[in-house]
């Protein structure tokens, strides 16, 4: 029978279990019937993020080889097919996108991909934690499997302190609210101007050119983050996007959220240990933190049966992670697929104009 490390100054418990005194002199306590325990689950009800996580990165590898062919294409004067989910990497243009469908009511037909796609992450962070950023955002997948493969190293793990670590997750919000105050302060003219501009068109094609080729500053830039997110658990998520930031933020008012029934926690300690966000999960009722990911990691390794769970309430009855993940899916797609049967998916700007403006684009600016 497993004995687990518990507060010792709580000795009444709804729990069946018998106070044990160790020969060091430590008071522990030891449950004394296995029927609490959670029942033993598939390999595919644990692992159903994951799951999730390498649909989207195989779509994500599947788009951007199509965008490859597509750029090869204009360049060489041939009509070919754009790929419009490349859009999802234009989070600054989705973010005007956004603004100007509030202020217009227009949904814009130069990035509406990007527009859709952001409107599903907001939707799912608003109702259903920061969902996003842990099962469908292709940089998370990444930045989650560096750390994964780092953790094989020994001796390579380190958590900055609490005095380097909050000012350094403070980035991630200047960041965002400098878009934020640089678009409200946008009028609708301004907004139009730019969704309509050259440089917003050809922009996916800009950001392709510059991976496509780095310059050794840029390169030197990326191998310091990929380093850093080896040795340091979600370096870019917990430190430097602004996008995970917003969608933290909106992720605040979510009704559903990690809970914590007080009177059946054996606290071992599993669930702080297992959060990727860093968290204090053993000593929270409630899990109501920007950082929160909804990644299920600490209902996963929690030995007692609704002891966390991702719920409304601690009394209500929790989702599991597979019942999640559809509940992701069909908003995620939902969304999206709305926006396709309904025309609005695909851009307006034809071969032609690409091929035009492909011919000047090292002369293309930023509007402003």
């Amino acid at each position: 029978m497993n004995i687990y490390r518990t507060k010792i100054y709580e000795i009444t418990n709804s729990l069946p279990i018998k106070v044990v005194k160790l020969k060091d002199g430590r008071t522990i306590k030891k449950l004394t019937d296995k029927s609490y325990l959670r029942p033993p689950r598939s390999r595919f009800q644990m692992e159903v993020r994951g799951y999730i996580q390498l649909l989207f990165f195989l779509l994500t590898l599947w788009i951007g080889v199509d965008f490859y062919i597509f750029v090869n294409g204009i360049q060489g004067g041939t009509a070919v097919h754009r790929p419009a989910g490349v859009e999802g990497f234009l989070p600054i243009s989705s973010l005007m996108s956004f603004r100007y469908f509030i202020m217009t009511g227009i949904v814009n037909h130069i990035h509406p991909s990007g527009f859709f796609i952001f409107l599903s992450a907001l939707a799912i962070s608003t109702f259903m934690k920061k969902g996003f950023c842990s099962w469908i955002c292709p940089i998370g997948y990444i930045s989650e499997s560096l750390y994964q493969f780092g953790a094989k190293i020994p001796d390579r793990n380190f958590t900055f302190p609490k005095w380097i670590d909050v000012p350094l997750r403070s980035l991630k919000y200047l960041l965002l609210a400098f878009f934020l105050i640089t678009i409200s302060m946008m009028s609708v003219t301004e907004l139009n101007s730019f969704i309509h501009s050259d440089y917003n068109k050809v922009a996916d094609i800009k950001m392709y050119l510059f991976f496509a080729h780095t310059t050794l500053l840029a390169a030197a830039v990326f191998g310091i983050l990929i380093l850093l997110s080896i040795l340091c658990k979600n370096f870019w998520c917990r430190y430097a996007c602004p996008y995970g930031a917003l969608l933290g933020i909106t992720s605040l008012i979510s009704p559903l959220k990690i809970h914590r029934v007080d009177s059946t926690c054996i606290d071992c300690g599993k669930c702080a240990d297992a959060c990727p966000s860093l968290l204090p999960v053993d000593r929270l009722d409630t899990v109501n933190s920007a950082e929160c990911a909804t990644c299920y990691s600490c209902v996963e390794v929690c030995p007692i049966k609704e002891t966390l769970k991702f719920s409304i309430s601690s009394r209500s009855k929790g989702l599991s992670q597979r019942q999640y993940g559809f509940l992701l899916l069909v908003v995620y797609f939902g969304i999206t697929g709305v926006a396709m049967l309904a025309g609005l998916w695909q851009n307006s700007i034809s071969s032609c104009e690409y091929i035009q403006l492909f011919m000047h684009i090292e002369g293309i600016t930023h509007p402003f």
